[in-house]
């Protein structure tokens, strides 16, 4: 079956083609700035080289043709026409209570991501918006929504759970979700093929990090607790959102700056975490940049962001009584030594020891844990296409 996993932002369109007999990458690609003047279009094919494109991309109907013309081009494309897509894969943030596991998407399905957009207001339009472009390209290949919150579905209530009146969560459903569920997923597989244990038997913390960051506490293969909550807003400080902070805060600023409940919204989500702090940016890249020229505030965001990264770990430890692997993943877990280096510095109490030659020469899939370790660290690169083509090929072949 091939499966063409599909990602869908605002302003983005991130696909991959995968063969999912042989779980190969046949092609990925990413359309970004889309209706913006300087659109771009990245096409990679399976043995690393790509063609990038720079050219105005109206909108994200024209994005879906850049892709399929792409995958179908006689030089470099992967199939010999769009009839060789068997499914498509939609990543979808937020699912609620309702989704517990993939779902084959019809208009009851895209009814209910509706139902949760004021849960994931960055990420579920831009879902559904791939979702209804893709039923007007691709019209009768099936598609299944594979949501980031049904991971975590296996949360006990005492840890998702608000201690607010109880009628918020009867009338609202007020409660912790959870999300990057998928690569979450993912890396406990991946974790415990490396470290050639069965997933049942072992213990993970997962440390989801890039502009959007969670941490994953895994027990034999189940989410049962996560640093994110009843949004992504929540739990680690991020990119440009302030994670978790005192509820007064809100009011005190929406008094102090008259902003109005959108706009401290925005505020929270958009202006707010290493931008905020730093005043420079939500890159990672720059702000370790500015860290090495002597900028304060850049240093003091890079640190924030590991010393709440270590206090999940920790707690997360104690929850489970001990770990059997701490894993980095997604973009700044995979590439920023740094970070790693300070967010597992002083934890040798809990088994936990780096290498720190093993971890500033890591590159790709590895691991860098120091030979006595009782905990193994492990960097795995984030494989959320490949996850959804699984629970895709699931689903419709097995009914899973």
């Amino acid at each position: 079956m091939k499966v063409l996993v599909i990602n869908t932002g605002s302003s983005s369109l991130k696909y991959q083609m995968i063969d999912s007999e042989n779980e190969k990458m046949l092609a990925k690609g990413l359309c970004e700035r889309i209706g913006l003047p300087n659109g771009i279009h990245t096409y990679t094919c399976a043995d690393g080289s790509s063609i990038t494109d720079e050219c105005v991309i109206s909108d994200h109907s024209h994005a879906f043709k850049l892709m399929l013309d792409a995958l179908v081009c006689p030089a470099t494309g992967v199939l010999k026409s769009i009839s060789e897509i068997d499914a498509v894969g939609h990543r979808i943030v937020h699912g609620g209570e309702r989704f517990t596991k993939p779902a084959l998407i019809d208009e009851d399905v895209i009814k209910a991501i509706e139902d949760c957009v004021d849960l994931a207001p960055l990420h579920n339009p831009a879902g559904i918006l791939g979702i209804r472009v893709c039923q007007k390209v691709l019209k009768n290949v099936p598609m299944v929504a594979v949501f980031d919150t049904s991971f975590h579905h296996t949360i006990p209530d005492y840890a998702y759970m608000y201690a607010l009146p109880y009628e918020m969560y009867e009338k609202y459903r007020v409660r912790k979700y959870g999300f990057h569920g998928t690569n979450h997923k993912y890396v406990a597989q991946r974790t415990a093929e490396l470290i050639n244990r069965p997933l049942d038997k072992i213990k993970i913390v997962s440390c989801h990090l890039g502009s959007g960051a969670s941490i994953c506490a895994i027990d034999r293969g189940k989410s049962i607790d996560t640093s994110m909550g009843f949004t992504p807003l929540s739990g680690l400080a991020m990119g440009t959102r302030s994670g978790t902070i005192d509820p007064s805060i809100i009011s005190f600023i929406m008094e102090k700056k008259n902003m109005t409940v959108e706009e401290v919204n925005y505020y929270l989500n958009n202006k707010s975490g290493l931008l905020g702090v730093s005043g420079i940016s939500s890159d990672f890249r720059d702000l370790v940049k500015a860290k090495d020229e002597g900028n304060k505030r850049a240093t003091l965001a890079l640190n924030i962001f590991a010393y709440r990264v270590k206090r999940y770990v920790c707690e997360y430890v104690g929850v489970m009584g001990g770990i059997d692997a701490l894993v980095f993943t997604a973009g700044v877990g995979e590439n920023n030594a740094y970070i790693r280096e300070r967010i597992t510095k002083n934890l040798d109490i809990f088994g936990i020891k780096m290498d720190r030659r093993k971890n500033n020469n890591a590159k790709g899939e590895t691991d860098v844990s120091r030979d006595r370790s009782n905990v193994r660290i492990l960097i795995i690169p984030a494989n959320e296409e490949l996850e959804i083509a699984r629970q895709c090929k699931s689903l419709l072949e097995d009914g899973k």
